[in-house]
Order: C-alpha cells, then sequence, then structure tokens
C-alpha cells in the first residue's frame, strides 16, 4: 500500500506574511515539516504543493533547496493542486500537511497512519474529536476519495476538501483518531507574531529536530507563561483561510 504525502504551502498570509519559509533556528517552517513527515518511516514519497503564482517561486527555490519535489497548481483550487500531484505520483493513501505546522510528531503521523492502515477506512483524522494541540493533528485519505470528490465539490470546498469530507460524513467511512489528555487549549500552529514567539521559545529549547508531542507539551505544562503568549488567538474559521 503506497502512502503520499502532500505538503500544501503558499507565500501569501494575511496575518503572517511568508511565514513557511521564516527561519525557526537553522531551517525554515517548511523545511522542519518536511523532516518531520520524512521521518514517520511511512511515505513512499513527499511533495510540496503550491501555486502558480509568481511569490510562491520562492517556494519554488525552498524545495530545489532541501531536496523535495513539487507541484504547482491553480491559486484558488486546492483539490485540483492535489490531484495534480496524484497524477503524477503512484498512490494508495494521501497524508496532508501544512507547511504552518512546523511541530509536527513523526511518531504521531506513524501511529495514525497504522490506525487507518488496519481500519480499512476511507479517511481518518486526529480532529474528529478534538484532544491534540491545534498544529499537531494528523489527517489522511483513500486516493480514491480525493478523486471522487474532484467530481462534485464546489466553491469553498475545492478549497477546503475536510469540510467536503465532513460534510458528507455519511458518504465515508470516517475514523477520529482521539488521543488523552485533551490538549486542545494548546495552540501550536504558525498564524500570527505571537504563534512565533512561542514556536520560536520551544526551538530554543528543543533545537531543530522534531521533537515527541507528550516531551514538548509536558514542558510547556511547566512552563504556563509560554503558553499564555498566544492563548489570545482565535484559529480562522475554515471559509477564512
Amino acid at each position: 500500500m503506497t502512502s503520499l504525502g502532500i505538503i500544501q504551502a503558499r507565500m501569501d498570509s494575511s496575518r503572517l506574511p511568508n511565514k513557511v519559509l521564516r527561519k525557526l533556528g537553522t531551517r525554515t517552517m517548511l523545511e522542519r515539516v518536511v523532516r518531520a513527515a520524512r521521518q514517520s518511516g511511512v511515505l513512499d514519497e513527499l511533495v510540496v504543493a503550491t501555486t502558480v503564482e509568481a511569490t510562491d517561486d520562492a517556494i519554488v527555490a525552498e524545495c530545489e533547496r532541501i531536496g523535495v519535489p513539487y507541484h504547482r497548481g491553480p491559486v484558488d483550487d486546492v483539490l485540483a493542486r492535489f490531484l495534480g500531484v496524484l497524477d503524477r505520483y503512484d498512490s494508495d493513501i494521501v497524508l496532508r500537511f501544512t507547511a504552518d505546522n512546523p511541530l509536527i510528531d513523526p511518531e504521531l503521523i506513524a501511529r495514525a497512519h497504522r490506525v487507518f492502515v488496519a481500519s480499512g477506512a476511507d479517511y481518518l483524522s486526529t480532529s474528529i474529536g478534538h484532544t491534540l494541540p491545534r498544529g499537531l493533528d494528523v489527517e489522511m485519505v483513500r486516493t480514491p476519495v480525493l478523486r471522487a470528490i474532484d467530481a462534485v465539490a464546489t466553491e469553498h470546498h475545492r478549497v477546503h476538501v475536510t469540510s467536503y469530507i465532513y460534510t458528507h460524513a455519511d458518504d465515508f467511512d470516517v475514523v477520529g483518531l482521539t488521543l488523552q489528555p485533551d490538549l486542545s487549549h494548546l495552540r501550536l500552529t504558525m498564524d500570527t507574531e505571537d504563534d512565533l514567539k512561542l514556536i520560536e521559545a520551544i526551538v530554543d529549547e528543543f533545537g531543530d529536530e522534531p521533537v515527541g508531542y507528550r516531551k514538548l507539551t509536558s514542558w510547556l505544562a511547566a512552563h504556563p507563561e509560554l503558553v499564555e503568549i498566544n492563548a489570545h488567538v482565535l484559529q480562522k474559521a475554515l471559509v477564512q483561510a
């Protein structure tokens, strides 16, 4: 069973422009996501999906620098970008990553992949019964499901494919992976300057290599003053992202 990882990456961001190429330690945010995804050990191939916009030429240059394949597609159609990747690489399972989540945990990715394969489901996400910190969630889908969605998804569902699956959950075999304790109050994604301050503090402590989420969250529990840095930040709704 072939597993393909796709990282969504764009330079455009209303709240933190050019964030995916921001340096964290000695690596860009995109490079950190690439390394963590590869270290999960479950991917047969990993590809960065970006757009044809000139501003995303910088992402292409970074992909070439760090040695990861890329695909360029429409600006406002994420699903089309994914399908463009699928047309170039064989896969049975697609794991979706975003370049603004630089703290993803390779072991968590591997664990979710094992559950997904064993379940035989169409789609798995850790965000269905959300207990992980925002920014550490994992999701994966069967390749035929993505191709089937292409024929029926319209408007914002083509940008937010996950929302289509949730909206039409009765049409799919959906599995949620829920982990305890509930750490969903923690925000470990990158969307604002305050998010950046927290993640920089984490990188200063743990360095350039991925860190397990239990080790990371235990450390944060001992440093509540850091958690407060971005506790006020509201996550954008899917239609705003």
